[in-house]
């Protein structure tokens, strides 16, 4: 089992374009995951903003809310539209005075295509993947927990069924 990636896919009821805007726009994509950006995603460009409680889920959001207003960092490392957009993040890098610049970054992407018929009709099948690469002595079980407890807290793909 690899242990540098966590992957997700699911196959939601909604046109591609419908997914892709809720990914691929920073507002959108804030209101979804609970980040309120301080400007658009751009290609291979660094992005912050800070911790907002989402508002398509209640309980995620309960979650979310203690941490408001920290701090919150993203690296856009490719966009391609209507079919993959990717980032890089610190997951729950939310401890104040610790510098998490020094570890590696979480590779998030997002990737879309239609659903074959038998899946369903006029759905978009959305592939998300949490991928972790390098690591350093002594760090990465760090890493890896967070890493974790990101991908739980920030399960909202699926909320976008509900919508």
């Amino acid at each position: 089992m690899s242990t540098d990636r966590i992957e997700k896919k699911v196959v939601l009821e909604a046109p591609v374009e419908r997914v892709w805007r809720a990914v691929s726009d920073s507002a959108a994509f804030g209101k979804w995951f609970g980040v309120a950006f301080d400007g658009p995603f751009v290609a291979r460009e660094k992005l912050t903003g800070h911790i907002v409680p989402t508002i398509v889920d209640a309980e995620v959001a309960a979650m979310q809310k203690p941490y408001e207003g920290k701090p919150f960092e993203f690296v856009v490392e490719g966009i391609e539209p209507m079919s993959r957009i990717s980032f890089r993040w610190h997951p729950f890098a939310i401890e104040p005075g610790v510098d998490y610049s020094h570890e590696p970054m979480t590779l998030i992407v997002f990737a879309l295509e239609e659903a074959r018929p038998a899946d369903l009709r006029g759905a978009c099948r959305a592939r998300g993947r949490l991928r972790h690469r390098g690591s350093r002595a002594g760090g990465t079980e760090c890493v890896q927990a967070r890493r974790l407890q990101g991908l739980r807290a920030d399960d909202q793909l699926l909320v976008l069924r509900r919508s």
